[in-house]
């Protein structure tokens, strides 16, 4: 379970691709305090730590299904790829974001981007499937990020990135065209699944 609230912006360093593709991302978070086994959302999927580096090289390897790749933008990583990151959440935190699962529903494309002052308005389409789990003012986890959707139109939603936003995040390497995971509210989810369930 995660809250969309990025922690690090890791980088891929290797790609092996074995019985199933593995990843080799580069982090600053301190490798003693990753366990293999844990769970890291990289770019909003969450992955299975498999193998850990040390302190004067701090990185993780992950296992990542085909599945997975078939569900997601993991087909267009590559070497020197940037990754938000975020760790479990544990009991105790702090939950800034919304609860995300890691979940990865489908991909969105980036089809619009205007400067609006400092920030940055971002339009995105999302899949037919999807499009009606995005609601005004809720919140959606793109590529792992929690944020506030501001206007709906058809499968066509908008997002307003601020400053902020843009350096802690890789958001600010995005351009047109991009591939973004795509993880509905769960809340959402649920509530369309009742309607469907009264009906």
């Amino acid at each position: 379970m995660f809250t969309g609230i990025i922690t690090d912006v890791g980088r891929v360093t290797r790609l092996t691709q074995e019985g199933d593709l593995r990843a080799r991302i580069s982090c600053a978070y301190d490798p003693v305090g990753i366990d293999i086994g844990a769970s890291i959302a990289c770019n909003g999927c969450c992955l299975t730590v498999i193998e850990r580096g040390t302190d004067d090289t701090p990185w993780f390897d992950v296992q990542i299904s085909a599945e997975s790749v078939s569900k997601t933008n993991i087909s267009g990583w590559a070497e020197g790829t940037r990754l938000n990151l975020e760790r479990a959440l544990k009991l105790g935190d702090e939950l800034g974001g919304h609860i995300v699962s890691g979940h990865v529903d489908g991909v969105a494309q980036v089809v619009e981007m205007t400067t609006e002052g400092d920030s940055t308005r971002v339009i995105f389409e999302a899949p037919d499937d999807l499009a009606k789990f995005v609601a005004p003012k809720g919140s959606v986890a793109l590529n792992g990020t929690s944020l506030t959707v501001n206007e709906v139109d058809g499968v066509r939603f908008g997002v307003n990135f601020i400053p902020h936003t843009k350096v802690a995040t890789n958001w600010g390497d995005v351009t047109v065209g991009d591939r973004i995971n795509l993880e509905i509210d769960t809340l959402a989810r649920y509530v369309a699944r009742l309607q469907e369930w009264g009906n």
